[in-house]
């Protein structure tokens, strides 16, 4: 009794002390008690790769080849470390053979794809950034039409994982997610998701599958770390800040549309068998004596726009979705807002991007043209990515890319009320 009363006077007569101690002891017990649940959930996947690993395959068949594009940069650097711990023991285990190739600098993933020979399967691994470069990539190629139905798998190891979420299940452990996509890429099951083409006047195209977005809430949003010095104010401090510099935060903005297409049933993924010869004969003269009437001119819409923020989007968010028409969305913000309304919304487009008010415009269409105010300099968010603004056309290309998607994540977007 008399040990344990001086142990209690000498933790009372050195209280700091004491009080730095069981800080340090507390987060060491946290940190390593997150490191064995890292460990459990890599050990669990790992389980579940090695069955696909342990699966048969027929003589004349060989293993899978997947191409991975790995950007080291991502995620502060920590890119590297995060695919060799949680990802490539996986595919190592399910017997795919893999061939990692690193970017070493902005812009590279581009170039990459013009060389890349084909593949089962591509990999992304990194962030909005990697994916974007690889996706515009691979559609510049003149062979684009032959590489566009290589299914590929996204792997969230950047700061910005935009498409991940309509993809697999997201949580607060990294180490979950990035080991729920790998195991997703596995199991084989595939969606298709729209892509935008943006091109300028003289620029190559590039593509995007979130969307195009430009106005004041992203010159915002943009800023936000330079006042990391305020903590949790921030946003608030940004958005305050923007309007002492320019007020009203309202541009009129042109874009001419063309109405949405209808969209076509789903191919059969087998291939038909061929009509007989008379049978091609006969449709052959139909075609000869009545030939189909020539197309209608398309007739563009043109919409005059006074607007704090526009966004042109694609539909996936929810990739799963049926729908009637193949269209992109425009989405114009308001510019009658309070300065208070102002810092508000932006509170809420910093966490979500595509979230606009009630009293937006929306429009759909198939292809859109968007011409700024004369002076009106600045940049675009293309998927995350800044790039100069200038005048350019926007056009949906539906369903031109398959991407891996986990089984449960489709049937809850399938679920959802539309």
């Amino acid at each position: 009794m008399a040990r344990i009363v001086k142990v209690f006077r000498t933790l009372r007569n050195h209280w700091k002390k004491s009080t730095l101690a069981v800080c340090v002891l507390s987060y060491g017990g946290y940190w390593l008690y997150g490191k064995h649940c890292d460990s459990v959930v890599r050990r669990e996947a790992c389980q579940l790769a090695r069955e696909f690993g342990r699966q048969h395959i027929a003589p004349q068949e060989r293993l899978k080849k997947a191409t991975v594009i790995l950007n080291p940069a991502a995620s502060n650097g920590k890119a590297n470390n995060l695919f060799e711990k949680n990802a490539a023991p996986i595919l190592h285990l399910a017997g795919v053979e893999i061939t990692v190739v690193k970017t070493d600098y902005e812009g590279q993933a581009k170039k990459l794809m013009e060389l890349m020979e084909q593949t089962d399967m591509l990999i992304v691994a990194g962030g909005d950034g990697t994916l974007q470069e690889v996706i515009t990539g691979l559609l510049r190629r003149p062979d684009q039409e032959a590489f566009s139905s290589t299914p590929i798998g996204f792997i969230p190891l950047g700061s910005h994982n935009s498409l991940s979420p309509s993809l697999h299940f997201l949580s607060d452990n990294k180490v979950k997610d990035i080991t729920a996509a790998t195991l997703s890429i596995l199991k084989g099951e595939t969606v298709p998701v729209d892509v935008l083409q943006i091109k300028g006047e003289k620029e190559q195209p590039v593509f995007a599958l979130i969307g195009l977005r430009w106005g004041a809430f992203r010159d915002v949003a943009a800023k936000i770390s330079k006042y990391w010095y305020l903590g949790p104010l921030k946003t608030n401090a940004a958005h305050w800040f923007h309007t002492l510099r320019e007020w009203p935060l309202v541009h009129d903005v042109s874009v001419s549309l063309l109405a949405p297409r209808p969209r076509p049933p789903d191919l059969d993924p087998q291939r038909p068998p061929r009509p007989n010869l008379l049978h091609r004969i006969i449709r052959r003269l139909k075609n000869y004596w009545s030939p189909p009437a020539a197309e209608e001119p398309e007739k563009w819409e043109e919409q005059q726009l006074n607007t704090a923020e526009l966004y042109i989007q694609t539909h996936n968010k929810n990739p799963a979705e049926r729908r009637i028409n193949d269209s992109l969305m425009i989405c114009a913000e308001p510019g009658n807002k309070t300065v208070g309304e102002f810092i508000s919304v932006g509170n809420k487009k910093v966490k979500d991007p595509t979230l606009f008010t009630e009293n937006s415009t929306k429009l759909e269409a198939s292809v859109c043209r968007l011409t700024l105010p004369e002076g009106a300099a600045g940049f675009y968010n293309i998927d995350n990515e800044e790039y100069e603004a200038m005048p350019v056309e926007v056009r949906l290309l539906p369903r031109k890319l398959r991407f891996f998607i986990s089984a449960e994540r489709r049937e809850e977007l399938i679920s959802q009320p539309q």
